[in-house]
């Protein structure tokens, strides 16, 4: 019993902070100090180290020599590489589908596509609430999109990084909201536009008519385009960063 009891709490404490991890509610790069984690999910010291001995060997938690966790870090670089694996992976998974795909599957994606669409979200204005929904709507879509491949494999590795992804997302989709309540309003329009570009739900639209339709090489192309919107994201915010950043030097001159 108390084998069992221990595992359960384990599975907790690894459920309770792979989520927040996921939703950057623990915020990319943050310390993971087990005496708060323990106050904030009530949960004793073994459970907490075995499951951020879990979460590191999926990459979401870093070991920091004597000083214990920290959440993974995002990075361009490291989202230049999951898209680069994406590609690999998602791209062969979406051909085998629409190839192989059923009634069922094309039920499965318009279902899909459909609750996507009733998300009704501002992504430089929105709740943690609403931002959550959006994620697990936009998640289900690309795994209908795929659900008809018979590689178990490439869809476990397809789902291992939409996880990692999906920490990128939440992570540029949440700057703008902060950085207004910290008071920086003064630039980002760029970010913002892109990002507000990347969740529209006319890019999944026709990812979706381009499945339907058996189009498989209108298909390659529309996801290799969606693919890339993330990073687009990213360039516009470091372009608007340096930007502000000369701003502030310029007035800091002026002063």
């Amino acid at each position: 019993m108390e084998d069992k009891d221990a595992l359960s709490k384990t599975e907790a404490a690894y459920a309770l902070l792979r989520r927040d991890i996921l939703n950057t509610r623990l915020r990319p790069g943050a310390s993971l100090r087990l005496g708060a984690l323990r106050d904030s999910y009530g949960v004793g010291w073994t459970p907490l180290r075995e499951a951020l001995s879990r979460l590191e060997a999926e990459k979401l938690v870093t070991a920091v020599s004597n000083r214990g966790f920290a959440v993974a870090p995002v990075s361009r670089e490291e989202l230049e590489d999951l898209m680069r694996a994406r590609m690999i992976v998602e791209l062969p998974l979406l051909m085998e589908s629409i190839e192989r795909g059923g009634p069922d599957w094309e039920s499965a994606v318009v279902t899909a596509h459909y609750r996507l669409s009733r998300c009704k979200i501002v992504p430089d204005d929105a709740s943690d609430e609403m931002a959550d929904d959006w994620d697990e709507k936009h998640t289900a879509f690309h795994a209908a999109l795929v659900s008809a491949a018979t590689s178990n494999w490439l869809l476990r590795f397809q789902a291992t990084i939409s996880d990692q992804l999906r920490r990128h997302h939440r992570f540029l989709g949440l700057a703008p909201t902060q950085r207004a309540a910290a008071g920086l309003t003064i630039g980002y329009e760029k970010a913002a536009a892109a990002l507000q570009d990347a969740m529209a739900i006319e890019h999944h639209t026709a990812l979706m008519e381009a499945a339907l339709d058996r189009d498989l090489d209108r298909a390659k192309v529309l996801m290799t385009e969606h693919i890339g919107y993330t990073l687009q994201v990213y360039i516009r915010s470091e372009d608007d960063d340096a930007g502000r950043g000369a701003s502030e030097l310029r007035a800091s001159g002026r002063s």
